[in-house]
């Protein structure tokens, strides 16, 4: 919801007290019994809230779509399967959703993307993780350059892709199995770095944990590390670091 435009709505007599009243109880969230929506977020952080879709039954996540629709906000969902998605399409037929990612989508206001996040991943393995990072980052208006397959194995592809790699203000590395990739970018270049560790690997990889563990311990500065698989955070996480460069321009 936003405020400023309700109430410029009440200002010119464009909409009674008693439906302003009404919208406004539904600060700071919406309770539908089996959710509440926070529909003041983008308010308090810049961003939306955005709905994790794995385990929560079809009809609930579909009522969550359209309450979110309803308040004329773009609406963001991870971690969605495709039957979750033809469910929802049938009461939204404009969601979109992408099977690599497994993101659920309703871009209803165009955002306007500024800056430059870069998305690095050690292997075609880590695509998964490396696009929901990537497509995060673009739904909440930052673009995004791809560089895929550049991992440490053959270390040559990274060398040959920097020169645009330094070009971005945030860096995201997805890798797996040792997870050296990030460690590797963070001593290459002078912009902040978010390591990814994936759960890509053989058995002592542990499910991701040693990858995870590479990066938490990498000798390389200006480095930060989400949790396993969390293309989801990273993408967040870059695109809040990529908008204060233009925040502190516009000041």
């Amino acid at each position: 919801m936003d405020l400023y435009k309700l109430l410029e709505q009440v200002k010119n007599n464009e909409i009674e007290l008693t439906e302003a009243e009404s919208l406004l109880k539904k600060l700071p969230y919406e309770d539908l019994g089996f959710a509440k929506l926070d529909h003041h977020r983008s308010l308090r952080s810049g961003f939306g809230e955005v709905v994790f879709c794995q385990g929560k039954d079809s009809s609930h996540l579909t009522e969550i779509y359209k309450k979110f629709y309803e308040h004329d906000t773009n609406v963001l969902g991870t971690r969605a399967s495709k039957e979750q998605y033809e469910f929802v399409k049938k009461a939204l037929p404009m969601v979109e959703y992408d099977p690599i990612s497994r993101i659920l989508s309703i871009q209803k206001i165009e955002t306007k993307k500024l800056g430059c996040i870069a998305v690095c991943t050690g292997g075609t393995s880590d695509f998964a993780v490396a696009e929901e990072a990537a497509q995060t980052a673009e739904f909440f208006g930052s673009n995004v350059l791809r560089f895929y397959d550049v991992g440490v194995a053959g270390i040559h592809r990274l060398f040959s892709k920097m020169d645009e790699i330094r070009t971005a203000n945030c860096i995201i590395a997805v890798a797996g199995m040792e997870g050296a990739l990030g460690g590797v970018v963070a001593g290459l270049v002078d912009k902040p770095v978010i390591g990814v560790p994936t759960s890509i690997g053989y058995g002592a990889n542990f499910g991701g944990l040693s990858a995870l563990l590479t990066m938490l311990n990498s000798c390389a500065e200006g480095m930060s590390v989400v949790n396993i698989d969390n293309g989801f955070g990273a993408g967040y996480i870059a695109t809040q670091i990529n908008r204060l460069k233009y925040e502190n321009e516009n000041r």
